[in-house]
């Protein structure tokens, strides 16, 4: 092993507590609060399609729950969220420079 361990609570810390992680986290939120607004407050004469921008925001992770019975399809939601949180955090250490410093024993 080259240095500590990092514990479960620190690495999703790490990956989903920063701009643009916290930033998708918001416009999913946003979209989640607008399809639960049309879902209660909005008369439609026929079925809306406001929740289907929910599997948008959050694709492709969350197309793979589309196929499951009953309310998994919205599971695939929230997992796709965090999924793609956690990507978007990962590529925004990696290409802003704030890769963790590790700690080594290679006498450097």
């Amino acid at each position: 092993m080259n240095g500590p361990q990092r514990s479960l609570a620190a690495t999703v810390r790490h990956h989903l507590l920063n701009p643009a992680a916290l930033g998708y986290l918001l416009v999913v939120a946003a979209v989640l609060g607008w399809v639960g607004a049309d879902l209660l407050f909005v008369e439609h004469q026929d079925a809306s399609l406001a929740g289907v921008w929910a599997f948008v925001v959050t694709a492709p992770t969350s197309w793979l729950f589309l196929a499951l019975p009953g309310p998994l399809p919205w599971a695939g939601v929230v997992i796709g969220a965090l999924f793609q949180a956690a990507v978007l955090g990962t590529a925004y250490h990696r290409f802003s420079g704030r890769l963790p410093h590790r700690t080594g024993t290679n006498g450097a």
